[in-house]
């Protein structure tokens, strides 16, 4: 989707690639895995492909990477 194209109101359904997504039910945002705010899909620009998670920032993003670091433990 481009900046021009309009949202429909709503949660989008977004399957998350490396580098790029595919929107599969359009809509005016996602939500953030960490904060559970809403990101405008205009605003998207960090995800997670092997979660399938969004996040909204780098900050939140780089909080769920220390989580699964963490939670993940010695060897």
């Amino acid at each position: 989707m481009n900046r021009y194209e309009s949202f429909p109101e709503g949660e989008a359904q977004v399957d998350f690639g490396e580098g790029d997504f595919v929107v599969l039910r359009p809509g005016a945002y996602v939500i953030c895995a960490v904060t559970g705010e809403r990101i405008p899909m205009d605003e998207l620009r960090y995800w997670n492909p092997d979660l399938n998670e969004a996040y909204k920032d780098a900050d939140a993003a780089l909080t769920r990477w220390k989580q699964l670091t963490t939670d993940q433990g010695p060897g």
